[in-house]
């Protein structure tokens, strides 16, 4: 099993966007995304695409819980 991870948009090139992994980037397709995505939105991502872009609301509790289960791993 494998694990989503998520990121910070930093910009948007067509459907390939850099993302911000807890200081790491990578780009990412995100032509899949059911609603659009702009610099600044968080994602998830699995397999070099977008799956989920996270609610604002959301993003806080969802890094926190990822860095929860990463320490814990």
């Amino acid at each position: 099993m494998s694990l989503g991870m998520p990121g910070q948009i930093l910009e948007i090139n067509d459907n390939v966007a850099v993302v911000d992994f807890w200081g790491t980037q990578k780009c990412v397709r995100i032509d899949l995304l059911e609603e659009m995505a702009f610099p600044g939105d968080y994602i998830i991502e699995h397999e070099g695409f977008a799956v989920r872009r996270i609610p604002i609301e959301e993003v806080a509790d969802t890094i926190a819980m990822y860095e929860l289960v990463l320490c814990e791993a």
